[in-house]
């Protein structure tokens, strides 16, 4: 009995074992993007300091952006969930395959593409000035000389270096747009330049405060937002023909007029394709 006992042991102990081992390697081994779509929720990552694109009620994640992914992800057949990580952690956790989109107002560029993939456009948008209402600012050209305040990283930064030139003395970065204005307030800085939208945004916002926005087309090109994606993600794909169908039913020019107030320029977005 006792040989039984422990040969009935030893292959009870053997099965927990193998099982251990199994359960081991599925928690190590990144899960297939086919099997995501059957159940798994895609992790989307965010800058939540970007009002109205995405902002923080609470600890939940709001806005735009937030609205946009979720119908995307819908149309495509995909459960998301979108987490406040901070700008800078947004571009690390999609290129090391932590996160499986990151959405956060993201313009696409040549040098961005390098080293991710990028979704079809789906917001059109150009970066402004932001400057208190007695400001003589008026153009681009006239930040020099001046003060200005960005968010680092960001094709804000670099319409300004393109203006006053690289790591200029008179342009002083922050982590996010919330701070860059701050400092604007505060006297630190004679302008921000930023995302039109953002800056429209703050204004309207915060009348009693007395800014005003500067546009100058001919020193800020035209910008278009895309989803990011790793490298070689297999759910670009699905992520692109689900923005084209909100686009044709209407739930896309739905979620932008609630934000926006005004219709979408749909037909510019789908010529960048």
């Amino acid at each position: 009995m006792k040989k039984v006992s422990f040969l009935m042991f030893a292959m009870v102990v053997s099965l927990l074992l193998i099982m251990t081992a199994c359960g081991k390697e599925k928690e190590v081994t990144t899960t297939s993007e086919k099997e995501e779509s059957n159940g798994k929720t895609l992790r989307i990552v965010t800058d939540a300091a970007y009002a109205p694109f995405e902002y923080l009620e609470g600890d939940k994640v709001v806005g735009f952006d937030v609205d946009f992914i979720n119908a995307v992800a819908k149309e495509a057949g995909y459960k998301v969930k979108v987490e406040h990580v901070g700008w800078d952690p947004i571009f690390v956790e999609i290129e090391s395959k932590r996160a499986d989109i990151g959405i956060s107002a993201i313009t696409v560029n040549d040098e961005r593409k390098q080293s991710y993939d990028f979704s079809v456009p789906y917001f059109l948008s150009t970066n402004k000035i932001l400057v208190p209402e007695k400001s003589d600012i008026k153009s681009g050209k006239e930040l020099k000389g001046k003060v200005i305040a960005v968010q680092t990283a960001t094709t804000g930064q670099e319409a300004v270096e393109s203006l006053l030139g690289k790591n200029h003395k008179d342009i002083k970065k922050f982590e996010n747009n919330n701070l860059a204005i701050q400092e604007l307030l505060q006297g630190g800085a004679e302008a921000v330049v930023a995302d039109n939208t953002v800056v429209e945004e703050y204004v309207k916002n915060n009348p009693d405060q007395k800014l005003k926005v500067v546009e100058d087309s001919s020193s800020f090109d035209q910008e278009f937002y895309g989803l990011m994606f790793p490298k070689g993600s297999e759910l670009k794909a699905d992520f692109d023909k689900a923005v084209n169908a909100i686009y044709e039913n209407g739930k896309y020019a739905e979620i932008y007029k609630e934000w926006f107030g005004t219709e979408p320029d749909v037909e510019t977005l789908k010529a960048q394709q």
